[in-house]
């Protein structure tokens, strides 16, 4: 169990502490949350923070979100926020000031990098490297060993106007690469290994091992080899 001296720690007694899980100061851990032996949390984060959805809200219809679940060994840094119904997989770091929604997915050995958003619904494998100032729109998917860089924004509604139209977002496939400040727009694939160079505006599908570079992004060779 964790030091209940931790200065400001405020822990639900409900909550599922494993065995050698570190706390820093103020930290607040809500009812529904399972944290995994060796977890550390860092000052100022919330975990298990309850969703709450304004009126006609595209999530208010996707039922109970259930316990946060972070996995052993996993990171929660300064000031973040994990909702209900997230996971975080095993020896995943959720960095500063980050902010992961209900529902959300995050696989073993992943980075989100400092106050990046994963929105809810959304599903990440393992091994993905999402950077810093990151926004995953909701039901997006992020595959395997992808890379994601710091400013990228992916986006999920084709019609902008709060109609029901159901949203979509972008889906990358293993291995996928992202540069920097890059834009996703709604429903658009990644191919496996391909690249999307900084900056670009990606309003159609990336075949695999392919490169896409502009505004709007045209496909334009092969994708560089990844380093060793």
């Amino acid at each position: 169990m964790p030091d209940p001296s931790a200065p400001g720690l405020v822990l639900d007694p409900a909550a599922e502490i494993g065995e050698n899980v570190a706390f820093g100061a103020n930290v607040t851990v809500h009812a529904a949350v399972r944290l995994g032996d060796g977890v550390r949390v860092a000052d100022n984060a919330v975990l298990g923070k309850p969703a709450v959805l304004a009126a006609g809200s595209a999530a208010a219809g996707a039922g109970e979100a259930g316990p946060l679940v972070v996995g052993e060994g996993a990171v929660i840094s300064t000031a973040a926020i994990v909702f209900a119904g997230a996971a975080v997989g095993a020896g995943s770091i959720i960095g500063d000031q980050a902010y992961v929604r209900e529902r959300a997915v995050i696989g073993e050995g992943c980075v989100i990098g400092r106050g990046s958003c994963i929105d809810n619904d959304v599903i990440i494998g393992d091994r993905v490297s999402v950077q810093t100032g990151v926004y995953v729109a909701s039901h997006s998917q992020v595959g395997d060993d992808a890379f994601v860089g710091p400013g990228v924004t992916f986006t999920n509604d084709r019609l902008v106007d709060g109609s029901d139209a159901p949203l979509a977002g972008p889906t990358l496939r293993d291995g996928a690469r992202i540069g920097g400040g890059a834009v996703l727009l709604p429903g658009v694939e990644i191919g496996e290994g391909a690249f999307v160079a900084a900056g670009a505006v990606v309003t159609a599908n990336v075949p695999a091992g392919k490169l896409a570079i502009g505004v709007p992004a045209r496909i334009t060779g092969d994708a560089p080899p990844r380093s060793a």
